[in-house]
């Protein structure tokens, strides 16, 4: 266990954060990135060697092959990926949503996904890795207007499409559908719903299966 890692995007916080420290504690190296450096260096610095900072905008694709290709350098391969950066809508609905946050919902909630999985699957292919995707319970039932539960819907549609091709050269990929999670997604705190660290556990859960099981969905909700 000791030799394997996990690339991470969204990492500088909330669900990155946690997992990036459930899964060292798990034996696992880290591939971090974020937008925020100075976040990055700091989570990096409390996890150690066996953890890399490295900055970058999940949104281009370019930048993600990088700090694949760079995680790979520092840890020699890469065994899993976790592609859970995103974001939500502050102007709710389409008759009085704004489209240009539209455009960055989906380019981070869609096209980021899409580009951790382009960048991650020639190395995970070599190990026979695993793909883990956050979701969202919002992507599992219809909510009124919400664009936002639309794009997590095309995470949920994604990843059952990539089991089914991954499971060809063996690999696997897990859908994390949380409900709500106390992060600064929201303005508010939510101290009574799911932690970041429930979510966290719920991926080294999915991570850490036996070779003859492929968890493709970990549904978690507020007990609250």
């Amino acid at each position: 266990m000791a030799d394997k890692t996990l690339f991470i995007t969204g990492a500088s916080s909330g669900i990155g954060a946690a997992t990036a420290r459930a899964a060292v504690q798990a034996g696992w190296n880290v591939g971090l990135m974020a937008r925020s450096a100075d976040k990055l260096e700091a989570l990096a610095g409390e996890l150690g060697d066996k953890a890399r900072a490295l900055p970058g905008d999940a949104t281009d694709l370019a930048q993600q092959e990088e700090a694949v290709a760079a995680t790979v350098e520092a840890f020699g391969g890469l065994d899993a990926a976790f592609a859970n950066a995103g974001m939500g809508i502050s102007k709710p609905g389409t008759e009085q949503g704004d489209p240009e946050e539209w455009r960055k919902v989906v380019d981070l909630n869609i096209m980021a996904l899409l580009y951790t999985a382009r960048a991650a699957l020639p190395e995970l292919k070599k190990r026979k890795g695993h793909l883990v995707l956050t979701g969202s319970a919002a992507g599992k039932r219809h909510i009124a207007g919400s664009i936002y539960g639309a794009t997590k819907w095309f995470v949920h549609g994604y990843a059952g499409n990539m089991s089914e091709e991954m499971r060809d050269w063996g690999g696997r990929c897990t859908v994390i559908a949380p409900g709500m999670v106390n992060t600064a997604f929201f303005d508010e705190p939510k101290p009574d719903k799911i932690q970041p660290e429930d979510v966290a556990d719920a991926v080294v859960f999915a991570l850490n299966q036996r070779e003859t099981a492929d968890v493709r969905e970990v549904f978690v909700m507020p007990r609250g």
